[in-house]
């Protein structure tokens, strides 16, 4: 039997999860402080709760899609212990592993199960076989509900029970995308500076992005042995790598100031020593080992 599920929270990940939930025959409830942002999803067949008290008690499942926990908090306050009779909350939203551990703290005293999770994807990839949801908390609530939760993405992982590991992984892999994206956007200005189009170079940042993705079994495997003495490519190269970006900002008169951090980064683990160590090295200036420096 398809397990009921209410969704709290209806801007465009909560509709993506709702959606999935619908068309995988699950009895839907949705809910959103703006009601009419669930009639769409009433129209597809979602039942539209009036009160975040009708939500809860609709469904033994209640998948929460807000901004933070602390809007997941606010929006959940009306709804009393007795009403929660150990139904099953699972929270899909931003925050940091502290504001995780007070969200499983009030679970507990609400007599909710907990379970946080992140979606590591958009929208539009919610339902697809290779999306990845990560959970963590209440083993139980993973168990029970595991084939109801694989509906959302088809790479679903449970971290294990300390609440606050979804959101340490979430923002742990979160740190790469804005540099990521900035160093994209430096080479779109770039090319805009010659009159030429940004997407004739989609196809070939691709192909880079795959060979740093090829490279982060190498570069985990030097940061947990803590040995960097078997260079791909060295500290030292990167700095020297330095001067060719400032010559390019000049030249297509960029913003460039970004790298200022990253290139103290590299002094600093030059300064100390290893200019020719592996450029992984960098862990351990940001943990402030061996280097002296602040944390």
């Amino acid at each position: 039997m398809s397990t009921p599920v209410t969704v709290v929270g209806l801007g465009l990940m909560g509709t993506a999860l709702a959606e999935a939930f619908i068309i995988a025959g699950h009895p839907t409830t949705v809910w959103n402080r703006t009601a009419s942002k669930a009639s769409p999803l009433a129209a597809k067949g979602a039942n539209a709760a009036a009160t975040i008290e009708d939500a809860v008690a609709a469904s033994p499942l209640i998948v929460t899609c807000l901004t933070t926990f602390e809007d997941t908090r606010s929006a959940l306050a009306p709804v009393s212990v007795a009403d929660w009779d150990a139904r099953a909350l699972v929270t899909l939203n931003s925050g940091n592993p502290a504001d995780a551990r007070e969200m499983a703290a009030w679970a507990d005293d609400h007599g909710a199960r907990f379970l946080a999770g992140a979606v590591k994807n958009v929208p539009a990839a919610v339902g697809l076989p290779d999306t990845l949801l990560y959970y963590s908390g209440d083993q139980s609530v993973f168990d029970d509900y595991e084939k109801t939760l694989t509906v959302l993405g088809g790479d679903t992982v449970f971290l294990g029970e300390d609440p606050d590991l979804a959101a340490l992984y979430e923002m742990a892999v979160g740190g790469t995308l804005l540099p990521t994206l900035v160093g994209f956007y430096q080479g779109a200005a770039t090319l805009q500076s010659r009159g030429l189009q940004v997407s004739s170079m989609v196809r070939f940042s691709a192909k880079w992005l795959d060979m740093i993705s090829s490279l982060l079994p190498i570069f985990a495997k030097e940061i947990d042995t803590g040995d960097y003495s078997q260079p791909l490519s060295t500290v030292d190269t990167f700095i020297a790598g330095a001067a060719h970006d400032a010559s390019l900002g000049a030249e297509a008169d960029i913003d460039i100031a970004w790298h200022a951090p990253l290139n103290d980064l590299l002094r600093r683990a030059a300064d100390a020593g290893h200019g020719g160590d592996s450029i992984s090295v960098l862990t351990e200036v940001l943990k402030g080992a061996e280097f002296g420096a602040d944390k």
